[in-house]
């Protein structure tokens, strides 16, 4: 029953987030949502840069993955909730790494709890270790999603998200 409250508490704060006019990014851009959003703050374009990101709740997920050879804590927004702040109402998400490399997902994935991790142990990631954000998913936390499939979704050096 707490878990519910929580989760009630952060889309009440989430929502009345969204209401309010949301002004462009004063930063550098970090994340650019686009497609079938309904929230803009720049052209067609929902644009987040740290501050924004600064104001979701941050969520944190302890779990070993592929990458590292240990557990590490990964922090950052969830995927949820920065859909959510952008209005998006695609079924399905195609993200971009600063490479181009780019894969396709499917919206509901967000319900599975994965995060746009910003720091790894409490530290910033760096472009040179996969940074600075990173889709991560609770490996540990969910047997299920220990596969190649979500393996693989797991986009690192994340810059935009694209609703369709």
């Amino acid at each position: 029953m707490k878990i519910k409250s929580l989760c009630l508490a952060s889309l009440l704060l989430i929502s009345a987030w969204c209401a309010n006019a949301i002004d462009a990014p004063t930063g550098k851009v970090v994340l650019t949502l686009s497609g079938n959003i309904s929230q803009h703050n720049q052209g067609n374009s929902f644009l987040l840069d740290d501050a924004i990101l600064n104001q979701l709740p941050q969520k944190s997920i302890q779990t070993s993955s592929p990458w590292y050879n240990k557990i590490h804590t990964f922090s950052g927004p969830s995927l949820k909730d920065v859909l959510a702040l952008a209005g998006s109402k695609g079924k399905q998400l195609k993200l971009k790494a600063i490479n181009d490399y780019t894969i396709v997902i499917p919206s509901s994935d967000a319900d599975l709890g994965p995060i746009i991790a910003r720091t790894i142990d409490g530290k910033a990631f760096s472009v040179r270790d996969k940074g600075p954000l990173f889709l991560i998913y609770p490996f540990d936390n969910n047997k299920e999603l220990q596969n190649r499939t979500y393996f693989s979704r797991s986009i690192w050096q994340l810059v935009s998200i694209k609703a369709e």
